[in-house]
């Protein structure tokens, strides 16, 4: 907390202004839309993360990974700028912050084909009956996913709510994207994922993946209602 009330602080000079300018997308601004080729100057595979918190993994991913571009995406106003001061001063040129409801971004934002990536860790599960319209996943999104993905693209995802892991994951693969061995990057190394294995707490981690054999101008399947 201490924390985020210096970057309240910070964020009201013009120092901290002009450092994160080229790292926030729309700098207070509301995106209408997001252009990766405009966003980074250049056309590379794109990985975006929803709900970044304040970017420890996807600073680490982006500096490791120069040919890649990043976006970042987190709701929280006073979370997503400290993500931007980090990122900013960590010298990230090929990540950019956006404040914004993942939902928002992958439904209506992002143009078709454009997601090399998705990384999704720890979304909250709002577990009480009356909460679950809030849930990131449902059968829209994961239309969007979809809609978004470029061929042989991925969403990697995890959580340490085995209940909520089993539905995003048949979501995923009503979907029409199939799960596949590979790794999540984020599983075990971000901030939530530190914190619940070391309290000794399960992890429940998958990727799932489009065909290689879909076309950039293929548009997508509509998924499933539950």
């Amino acid at each position: 907390m201490a924390r985020l009330r210096n970057v309240q602080r910070w964020w009201s000079k013009p120092e901290a202004q002009a450092l994160v300018e080229r790292v926030a997308v729309g700098h207070g601004d509301v995106a209408m839309s997001v252009e990766p080729r405009s966003l980074f100057g250049r056309t590379a595979p794109l990985e975006v993360e929803l709900g970044s918190g304040k970017g420890e993994f996807l600073i680490e991913q982006a500096l490791a990974t120069p040919h890649r571009d990043f976006l970042g995406v987190e709701l929280d106003a006073a979370v997503a700028r400290l993500f931007a001061l980090r990122a900013a001063r960590a010298g990230c040129v090929n990540l950019r912050v956006l404040r914004a409801d993942g939902r928002t971004v992958v439904n209506l934002l992002l143009p078709d084909r454009s997601v090399t990536v998705y990384h999704v860790y720890f979304p909250d599960p709002w577990p009480k009956l009356r909460h679950l319209k809030h849930r990131l996943f449902s059968s829209q999104f994961s239309s969007g996913l979809m809609r978004t993905l470029a061929p042989g693209g991925t969403v990697c995802v995890a959580t340490d709510v085995g209940g909520y892991a089993g539905e995003m994951f048949a979501q995923l693969n009503a979907a029409g994207l199939r799960r596949i061995d590979d790794c999540t990057p984020g599983g075990r190394s971000t901030g939530f994922a530190r914190k619940y294995l070391g309290a000794g707490k399960p992890v429940f981690e998958a990727c799932f993946a489009l065909s290689s054999e879909v076309s950039m101008e293929q548009p997508a399947r509509p998924a499933a209602h539950p």
